[in-house]
């Protein structure tokens, strides 16, 4: 099984294998249409043999390459720069690549054709011929329109959502349908003074780097974070094989120990470690799109309010994390995790009451 983390990255590189396969069939049919039966193309008087299958299979191990490099290495390299930046500098980075890679494939296959080897004189002046012609600059052109495309995709992915822009292409949730989910509100303690001292242009550079030091437990958990609402975050976690496991309350703890692991970094920078305080709930959802001018995927269910409200109440039993019944009746909790009930209470603006426990880690 992969871990949350694989999965996301696989999900992420996949993409760039399926825009360039595509792309790739495209080309080929283009070019077999202009040439016809012709067999060689007219600028260069080199060969051409049309088969399908090799551009195809061309194109997807050469995009799952660009995936591979983008999400594993040039996505860390470029995560604070700009949107536009970020596509014509790591566009560029992969002209340069995908230069080097056609033409030795044009080695290999004029060596294939003539029946020489690669290194032979004969078979690298063929090859020189296609370099400085429009035939080859023009392919470039096009490949640099299919890798602008693929990190488009992948830019809008990141910033609207990995699983929000697979759902809006899959149409899964055109048509509302109800989902049982768990939900987490996590809120930044004393954030309302931690501003005040650090004014609304470092407070806001704080934010962010709480916000990226969190987010790979939240991925490694198998979160989806569904808003940030100021210095608020909104995760939830779907069914898996129709049970619920315990990620979410192990997420709680990793990104404490995220925190923790970086308190240095915030003390030299801001001055102040911030850290949160979370509510954990299960309910009913209703999942679907809405909006005209500007599309959204919405949670609408009254295990929001009541979870926000949860949340809330973590300052009056004077602790970090609060739980619900229905919640800890759900899950199969191990040996791990103590849990303690904190007694029956009734929620702010509700006439209904509900038991709430805490967790801790087991030493």
């Amino acid at each position: 099984m992969l871990s949350p983390t694989s999965k996301r990255n696989l999900l992420k590189i996949i993409p760039f294998g399926v825009i360039c396969l595509v792309f790739g069939i495209i080309y080929a049919l283009i070019v077999e249409g202009v040439l016809g039966n012709h067999p060689t193309f007219p600028s260069t008087g080199l060969p051409y043999v049309f088969d399908i299958a090799v551009p195809g299979i061309g194109g997807l191990l050469v995009g799952l390459f660009i995936g591979v490099i983008e999400v594993l290495i040039l996505s860390k390299w470029f995560r604070n720069t700009s949107f536009l930046k970020k596509i014509i500098f790591k566009t560029g980075i992969y002209i340069v690549i995908l230069t080097s890679f056609i033409f030795l494939i044009t080695i290999i296959g004029q060596a294939y054709l003539m029946g020489f080897s690669p290194f032979d004189e004969r078979v690298l002046n063929r090859a020189l011929i296609f370099l400085p012609n429009f035939s080859f600059w023009s392919l470039m052109i096009y490949v640099s329109a299919v890798i602008g495309v693929g990190l488009f995709y992948t830019e809008v992915s990141d910033n609207i959502g990995q699983g929000v822009l697979l759902n809006f292409f899959t149409g899964k949730y055109h048509h509302s349908k109800e989902e049982e989910r768990i939900f987490m509100f996590i809120d930044m303690k004393s954030s309302t003074t931690i501003a005040e001292k650090l004014g609304h242009v470092q407070y806001f550079k704080m934010l962010k780097e709480y916000y990226a030091d969190l987010s790979l437990p939240i991925v490694q958990y198998g979160g989806e974070i569904y808003q940030y609402v100021g210095d608020e975050i909104v995760i939830s976690w779907r069914k898996k094989k129709d049970e619920f496991n315990t990620n979410s309350l192990e997420c709680f703890f990793a990104m404490k120990e995220s925190l923790s692991n970086q308190s240095l970094k915030y003390e030299s920078k801001f001055d102040v470690v911030p850290t949160f305080k979370a509510g954990i709930h299960l309910g009913n959802v209703t999942t679907g799109e809405i909006g005209v001018i500007k599309k959204e995927i919405i949670f609408s269910g009254d295990v929001l309010n009541t979870t926000a409200r949860i949340q809330g109440l973590c300052n009056t039993y004077n602790v970090d994390l609060l739980v619900s019944e229905k919640l800890i009746n759900a899950l199969n909790l191990s040996a791990y995790f103590q849990i303690q009930a904190l007694g029956e209470t009734e929620l702010r603006g509700r006439n209904e009451k509900i038991n709430l426990y805490t967790a801790s880690i087991k030493v």
